[in-house]
């Protein structure tokens, strides 16, 4: 996946370390413009710059990140973009795979999960960042307090750009059978210290959406501007 590159002539010059100078690869355009139809890829880069305090790209990430611009072109060119997050285990991917296809029902919408994003990708921080940044809404599905899914929880709660736009779909287990939970989840205390708060903030700000069976996740999914 990584291969190494001379820099483009029209590569952002270069600072005495190797890497692209970010005043030089800043551009008025940085902010994501919400009328345009395909990424600036000088944006795109001032962007990630952002999200690295204290260094620079390196000359191999800029090459790479510069060649990935291309997959973010669906954010851009639909009306409403969803980035859809939660747990990569074998059941818990199928109902992400759920709330990605009801979502792309909807007349010039487009939802994507982290994988579905995968060539030059080879710093998956600035990946995950960049999506985020880009996304119309963030949508977190929640089923227990195991997978990566901690992390991404954490930075969407301490950004708060990332927080106004994410919506939960929080499962609950009571009355729901233990021969009916598919998971490693325990019912009895399925989430951690960390994300309880994080929930009842989504909740005070009218998103959280509770679910227990995939019938109501569907409904969840309905309920999502």
């Amino acid at each position: 996946m990584v291969d190494d590159e001379t820099p483009s002539r029209d590569a952002a010059p270069e600072s005495s370390s190797g890497a692209p100078e970010s005043s030089d690869v800043a551009s008025d355009a940085a902010a994501h413009d919400p009328d345009a139809t395909v990424p600036d890829p000088d944006a795109v880069l001032a962007d990630a710059e952002e999200h690295l305090p204290g260094r620079s790209l390196s000359p191999e990430e800029y090459e790479h990140l510069k060649r990935s611009v291309a997959e973010l072109t669906p954010i851009f060119r639909h009306d409403r973009s969803y980035f859809v997050l939660g747990s990569y285990g074998t059941p818990e991917v199928r109902r992400l795979q759920l709330v990605k296809d009801r979502l792309n029902r909807r007349r010039d919408a487009y939802a994507f999960l982290m994988v579905d994003v995968r060539r030059e990708w080879t710093n998956t921080y600035l990946k995950f960042r960049l999506l985020a940044d880009y996304a119309d809404l963030i949508v977190g599905v929640a089923e227990h307090d195991g997978g990566g899914f901690l992390v991404e929880q954490g930075t969407v709660v301490t950004e708060p750009a990332y927080f106004e736009k994410t919506h939960f779909l929080k499962r609950e287990y009571d009355g729901i059978d233990a021969e009916a939970i598919d998971t490693d989840a325990d019912p009895d205390d399925p989430y951690s210290g960390m994300q309880t708060p994080l929930f009842e903030l989504a909740d005070e700000a009218g998103r959280l959406h509770v679910w227990r069976t995939e019938s109501e996740l569907e409904d969840c999914v309905e309920e999502l501007p």
